[in-house]
């Protein structure tokens, strides 16, 4: 008599195993093809095999009172991709596509953070940094669990959906996030948030780097840099690193 078998791992990763016997061919998705317009090329790709990070949308960086306009940064370019993802996010949800929050959530005793990663922060030594209580509500600067490191109000974050700290700029480092994709089987991955030419540029290029397939949402990802910046960011994606395309795109290609 065949016995039952029990699942290990977590879709599509597992293994069914009893006593005696272990299959390791793991199940396969249903593929969820569908056409999406890039600025590039069009793209035939898996909805089964996608998710969506969004990256850094956080009150210290898109808040008003939040550390970078503590230090006098003006946030309402980062605050721009807000009523996009909006929109966006329950679309992709509905279509079963993952969604990742990965955040700056840094340790309270910052003992895996270097003395650059401080200086980026606090050039001075002498102003509020990394773990430093902000003037304006006391909320210690993203530091996990705090307001500060807080996702903004205004993008609610389901319990289905999933949460990654981060603690360089690229999410991959020091972080369990490719574990996660791998275990989710995922190979495309859309990318959003803030700011696009230092978090989010630098995880896509990780992300390459690791052989995802990565393509850039133009209007749910923004910089409070110059921009130079900006452009050079959108240039250096479509020429080396992926495509790039926005979220209307994305909508048409989930109702065709």
């Amino acid at each position: 008599m065949n016995l039952p078998l029990r699942t290990l791992g977590f879709y599509p990763n597992t293994w069914g195993v009893n006593q005696t016997f272990a299959d390791i061919t793991r199940l396969q998705k249903t593929p969820q093809p569908v056409i999406l317009s890039t600025e590039t090329k069009t793209l035939r790709l898996d909805l089964a095999k996608t998710a969506i990070i969004v990256i850094d949308m956080q009150n210290d960086f898109c808040h008003p009172d939040g550390w970078l306009s503590h230090i006098g940064v003006d946030v309402n370019p980062a605050r721009q991709p807000i009523a996009p993802l909006q929109k966006l996010l329950p679309q992709l949800r509905a279509a079963d596509v993952s969604i990742i929050w990965l955040n700056w959530g840094n340790r309270p005793d910052l003992l895996n953070i270097s003395a650059g990663l401080l200086h980026v922060y606090n050039p001075t030594g002498e102003g509020v940094g990394l773990g430093d209580a902000l003037p304006s509500n006391g909320a210690k600067v993203l530091m996990k669990d705090s307001w500060a490191a807080a996702v903004v109000d205004e993008l609610p974050q389901l319990p289905t959906d999933i949460r990654v700290d981060k603690y360089r700029m690229s999410g991959f480092w020091d972080t369990p996030l490719d574990s996660i994709l791998k275990n989710l089987g995922i190979t495309t991955i859309l990318f959003t948030g803030v700011n696009a030419d230092q978090c989010v540029f630098t995880t896509l290029c990780d992300a390459n780097f690791l052989g995802y397939d990565c393509i850039l949402v133009q209007d749910c990802t923004a910089t409070t840099s110059p921009e130079y910046c900006w452009q050079a960011t959108l240039y250096n994606v479509k020429q080396c690193f992926g495509f790039v395309t926005d979220s209307s795109a994305i909508v048409t290609a989930l109702n065709n």
